[in-house]
């Protein structure tokens, strides 16, 4: 193997080599630094002059004299079972003080886009246990459905919500194993703790592989993650029939990344700086997720991203926006109001929802319930402008109504707690229960079917009673006991008869004028 004494210039995480023999794209490098170190790398570009190779590792401490050796192969990840439960690095190395991976087989990170031929239909729901995402935005297996955030939102909350109670419910019962890929990219010393911690309190790592890269890691390592999150994605998927979903955060980390390699490599910048080929590029993770004809596993993609300035025309949400199935939009509204999680229902949307819902799926009503709750929740909300200039005495009894019903989603039905998780039955009780407080004659988007089976109280109490219980967590519940305890000794003193005695001289004012 030769090794290229050849180097012409260091440009940022960026290696130029020159009079070498013809290399492929994307091979794997080995870089000797003088001081006996190595580093590693990857061809990111070749020409008959120049090869451009970036370096895992930082440039630090290479300099003209550096030994450059190219090994003929591209990145591969070691993958087997022994991955489920183990924290990585963002390029595949264990990093949680565990035994090293024996691999089963070596995959080529770079995949391949699966064949629209050979994909099949999404149809499975899967319940998150959020009623916003289950009821309104519902996530089907096989389906890339992103998260669009903002700063200081809690987006990572969120994401390990998901991690713990995403479930496929056709599958539960002596079906498919479901497993989490987790991809956190560019995130801090503290975000990363927080996600390890959790993930070990609750057991969640059980079934999961988690890639980190910090924020400190190098730049082209970022690159390299969610890659290696979805072949081991691929490898359980494919080759162990299991449901797997992939989330990722947070995509903003990587396409900055990506601007800043295009800006190394002198490109010709396109919108705000980025690369103009960030589509493909971003195309080429998303659409990896999917199902395959013949084969048990698929692939359920979550991205989460970051809006830079709340702006869902920029670049990432916009081109992200073009390939995925849909958006979950978190709100900065909904969360000065402290309600969590803060989702948007009106400018979110899932493409694939109807596919996954109905009779057999989730419930019968499902749709019916969703479509007029949007559309009671979209008026109420545009009533409240109404009633900033013209005040709420000047609305109609109907407008007054629609105006409560906004509230009360917000507060019943969008807010729950961190660790809640609720059945899709639950949230649908829920959901019930607020359009009762709305004539049945206005419910225009039911049928008078699904009214005359779930609309009466008489009909839902039971059920309501019973959601109620499960969506509570266990701190509400024993804050209940202790004051049904306390009420009742409060009974008991009240009638003891030293009480009876004590209450005796309180006597009306009406007996003390008798001497009239």
């Amino acid at each position: 193997m030769k090794e290229y004494r050849t180097i012409k210039r260091i440009a940022g995480p960026l290696v130029f080599v020159e009079k070498t023999e013809p290399i492929g794209y994307a091979d794997l490098v080995r870089i000797a630094l003088p001081d006996g170190s190595i580093k590693n790398g990857q061809v990111l570009d070749t020409s008959d002059d120049l090869v451009v190779v970036q370096v895992f590792e930082g440039t630090r401490g290479i300099d003209k004299g550096s030994g450059v050796k190219f090994l003929g192969e591209t990145i591969k990840l070691a993958v087997s079972d022994d991955m489920l439960g183990r924290i990585l690095s963002g390029a595949g190395k264990p990093i949680d003080g565990g035994p090293v991976i024996i691999p089963e087989k070596k995959m080529d990170i770079t995949g391949a886009a699966i064949n629209p031929y050979a994909r099949g239909p999404p149809a499975d729901f899967i319940q998150t246990g959020i009623s916003t995402i289950d009821a309104m935005n519902t996530l089907v297996r096989g389906q890339k459905l992103p998260i669009f955030s903002g700063s200081g939102l809690p987006h990572n909350e969120i994401a390990l919500q998901m991690a713990r109670q995403a479930k496929v419910l056709s599958q539960q019962e002596g079906g498919a194993k479901f497993v989490v890929i987790f991809g956190a990219m560019g995130i801090t010393n503290e975000e990363a703790q927080y996600f390890i911690k959790d993930f070990e309190e609750t057991g969640a790592l059980e079934r999961s592989v988690v890639f980190l890269n910090l924020a400190d890691d190098p730049a082209v390592e970022r690159l390299v993650t969610p890659r290696m999150a979805l072949t081991a994605a691929e490898y359980f998927a494919y080759e162990k029939d299991m449901h797997v979903l992939v989330i990722l955060t947070d995509m903003t980390n990587y396409c900055e990344s990506l601007r800043e390699i295009g800006a190394a490599r002198e490109e010709i910048p396109g919108r705000r700086g980025y690369p103009g080929y960030m589509y493909t590029d971003l195309a080429q993770i998303y659409e990896r997720a999917g199902m395959i004809k013949g084969r048990k596993g698929s692939i359920t993609q979550f991205p989460i991203l970051t809006m830079i300035g709340d702006d869902i025309t920029h670049p990432i949400p916009d081109l992200t926006g073009y390939i995925t199935e849909g958006q979950i939009v978190l709100s900065r509204e909904l969360h000065r109001k402290n309600i969590y999680p803060p989702i948007d229902v009106l400018p979110s949307l899932s493409r694939l929802m109807n596919l996954g819902i109905g009779k057999g799926k989730t419930r019968d009503d499902h749709k019916q319930v969703s479509d007029q709750l949007y559309a009671n929740y979209a008026e109420g909300r545009d009533l409240r402008g109404l009633v900033a200039i013209v005040g709420e005495e000047a609305l109609s009894e109907r407008d007054k109504r629609l105006l409560k019903f906004a509230e009360k989603f917000e507060d019943r039905f969008v807010r729950q707690g961190k660790r809640e998780d609720r059945t899709i039955q639950g949230t649908l009780v829920i959901g019930w229960d607020l359009l009762r407080d709305i004539p049945a004659s206005e419910l225009s988007r039911i049928s008078p079917e699904m009214k005359e089976k779930y609309y009466g109280k008489a009909a839902g109490e039971a059920k309501e009673a019973k959601a109620e219980k499960e969506a509570k967590p266990p701190e509400e519940k024993a804050e209940k006991k202790e004051e049904a305890k306390s009420e009742k000794k409060g009974t008991k003193k009240a009638a003891s008869p030293a009480n009876k005695a004590q209450k005796k001289p309180f006597k009306p004012a009406k007996k003390v004028k008798k001497n009239k």
